[in-house]
């Protein structure tokens, strides 16, 4: 079976790295989950982390509450997030070039339902390291988790030859929308945070449990036979690769503009445009809605257009919203705003691994480096907006995502669809 991957209106072309791919991996595993079952189950796993981490923030008052905890010890006990992202996130790669994503996936969905008790528990008894803890788990497993997860995706994309990123991720947004939508009612109902989280880790454990069977053995995975013949020819590194460096690039600059409206949109609504606390939350939920609704929408239009305009109008969008927002003063033209910004972030990073996983030989590498070169920027760049925030006021801070998108505009033609070369022409032949 070869798939097809779209190139524009009605057209398919062959991807030959796509058959070699397939032809390893079901050698590896002659049995597979049906495509649409594992749809499902990666839908399932990617809702997963979104809820959860919704549930997380929404009560992050209250756990600061049951803490005692000042701004300068929250930030402490926040501190065990990002050490546990950037541990998931750099051992996610080579965790699954040797395990296969299955391992992986299930490893860090299941820290992510653990993590939930674990941080109620540290709440409810007013321990800030137990909390810490909680957040480190959140973090390794979120972080390593999805970069499997990314690059399971891609493979079903290849096999499937239609797009399937944009809506894959569209889950996790979704899942944010309804983990807000009942943290906001559990606050306003005074329900108490430890069981709160207590259940939604439950639910958690519930969507793990019925998709794990679906998610296959030795996707991703780098076979010692395999290694030995990359060693006998080696390749150039990854980062030399010019076109997958441009992606990468894309991947950046779309993951800093969703990081900065997930962590400091509400703030910038309240403070550089003058909302009350309410409203800004309000207008964060529209951002997220806005993202879901781009990236459940965007899979026919990418079909239709092709990845890489699509992309470009992206970023257009994302640019304009950040633009109207830093220099408009208007409450008015910032909630418009916001809708622009969010569906022109939707699309940019899932659209971009899935460019890197087309741009040549070794998918699920290519996918994996651009999938922690996201995370990082995730991780990164909403601290540096902050600081800069600080001196400049946040709506003046948003010029770094704006100068960095607009650079993904000029870089986004790097996530065309690849011709093949004259050597892998060969191989398909040969494959076949």
């Amino acid at each position: 079976m070869t798939p097809l991957m779209l190139s524009g209106p009605g057209r398919a072309v062959h991807h030959p790295h796509s058959v070699r791919t397939i032809v390893l991996m079901s050698s590896r595993s002659p049995v597979l989950p049906s495509l649409r079952r594992r749809r499902w189950a990666l839908y399932a796993l990617f809702l997963l982390p979104g809820l959860s981490m919704s549930a997380w923030v929404t009560r992050t008052p209250a756990v600061r509450d049951l803490l005692e905890a000042s701004t300068a010890q929250m930030g402490l006990v926040l501190f065990g997030l990002s050490v546990g992202s950037m541990a998931g996130i750099l051992s996610s790669g080579p965790l699954v070039m040797r395990l296969g994503t299955r391992p992986v996936v299930i490893l860090g969905s299941t820290l992510v339902v653990v993590a939930l008790p674990t941080i109620a528990l540290g709440a409810g008894a007013g321990l800030p390291l137990l909390t810490a803890v909680g957040l480190a788990l959140f973090g390794g497993g979120m972080g390593g988790g999805e970069v499997a997860m990314n690059v399971e995706g891609a493979d079903v994309e290849r096999l499937g030859g239609r797009s399937f990123l944009p809506a894959l991720h569209g889950c996790f947004s979704l899942g944010t929308v309804i983990g807000a939508v009942l943290g906001i009612l559990a606050n306003a109902a005074g329900f108490p945070v430890v069981p709160h989280l207590v259940a939604t880790a439950a639910v958690g454990a519930g969507l793990l449990l019925w998709a794990m069977r679906a998610v296959p053995s030795g996707v991703g995975k780098v076979t010692a036979a395999e290694r030995a013949a990359q060693a006998a020819t080696p390749r150039p590194a990854l980062w030399k690769d010019v076109r997958l460096v441009c992606i990468g690039g894309v991947v950046l600059a779309m993951a800093l503009a969703e990081g900065a409206a997930n962590d400091w949109l509400p703030l910038i609504m309240v403070d550089g445009h003058g909302f009350g606390a309410t409203m800004g939350s309000t207008v964060f939920a529209l951002f997220a809605a806005s993202m879901t609704v781009g990236r459940f929408a965007g899979g026919p239009i990418v079909e239709r257009a092709g990845r890489s305009r699509v992309l470009l109008v992206s970023a257009l969008f994302a640019a304009s919203g950040l633009a109207l927002i830093a220099y408009v003063d208007s409450q008015v033209v910032a909630v418009a705003a916001v809708v622009l910004w969010g569906l022109g972030a939707s699309l940019g990073f899932p659209l971009a691994l899935s460019a890197a996983g087309d741009s040549g030989p070794s998918p699920a590498a290519r996918v994996a480096l651009a999938s922690v070169i996201g995370y990082l920027a995730f991780l990164v760049g909403p601290p540096t907006l902050g600081f800069l925030g600080e001196e400049i006021g946040l709506r003046g801070a948003l010029v770094v995502p704006l100068a960095v998108v607009l650079v993904a505009v000029v870089l986004s033609p790097a996530t065309g669809v690849r011709r093949p070369t004259a050597d892998e022409q060969v191989q398909t032949v040969a494959a076949r």
